[in-house]
């Protein structure tokens, strides 16, 4: 019955928790987050810059770990129901589309998950977010498996997950790949994919049709980890 009727609401009236708490969206930031902690890479007490951050359900991942957060969004709304929720951290209304953004964001990590695929330029978006990081940007983002560039696709700007612009893109992850080379010296693909459908163990049978994720961990400097390989991975394992 409370599905029924939040089906009901209009769009403009909902709340974003109605969005992002949704099952499929709870479920698939869970998945997530299991897998970025499965991964071993060193991040407790370091400054982070979270871009894209909704309505905060990655934000607590960092609180808890001794980090100082600053959270970004493009919406006020999004931000508001954060700012509620961690009511410490630190917020910034941030659209990643503009041309004149900030300069003076220096932060040990940048956290970008499920932002990248809701812009439209994605080579401006990854040159920003390596200007910004001093030392590790953690990055998810939907990727196409059977094509080049940055692939932009018009999106629901309506929704509050979605791009603000109504414009996002599906980049090659190939072609993201030797992107992310361009800025950081060492670029990682990981082993393992977290356990949903939308994260593919193996690239090369994959339905163009269905949407596609992938994880990159980029770094200023060596990461000796087992998680983590230079090549970029046709075959993934399951987490465990």
């Amino acid at each position: 019955m409370i599905k029924k009727l939040a089906i009901l609401i209009p769009r403009r009236n909902r709340s974003p928790r109605d969005f992002f708490h949704s099952d499929h969206y709870l479920r698939h930031t869970a998945r997530r987050l299991e897998h970025l902690a499965s991964l071993g890479v060193p991040m407790a007490g370091c400054s982070v810059l979270e871009l894209g951050a909704g309505i905060g359900d990655h934000t607590g991942y960092f609180i808890d770990r001794g980090c100082s957060v600053l959270a970004t969004d493009a919406r006020e709304g999004n931000l508001q129901v954060l700012r509620e929720r961690h009511p410490h951290c630190l917020t910034l209304l941030l659209d990643m589309t503009q041309p004149a953004l900030p300069t003076n964001l220096h932060f040990e990590v940048v956290h970008s998950y499920g932002l990248l695929y809701h812009l439209p330029d994605p080579v401006t978006a990854v040159a920003r977010m390596a200007d910004w990081c001093s030392d590790l940007l953690l990055l998810e983002t939907c990727v196409s498996a059977t094509t080049d560039g940055p692939n932009v696709v018009p999106e629901d700007r309506t929704n509050p997950t979605q791009a603000q612009d109504g414009h996002g893109c599906r980049p090659g992850r190939r072609w993201l790949f030797d992107s992310l080379k361009s800025h950081f010296k060492y670029v990682y693909s990981t082993r393992t994919q977290p356990r949903h459908p939308e994260f593919p163990l193996d690239w090369t049978s994959t339905d163009p049709t269905q949407l596609t994720r992938a994880v990159f961990v980029c770094s200023r400097r060596p990461l000796d980890l087992p998680s983590l390989t230079t090549e970029l991975k046709d075959r993934h394992q399951p987490q465990p």
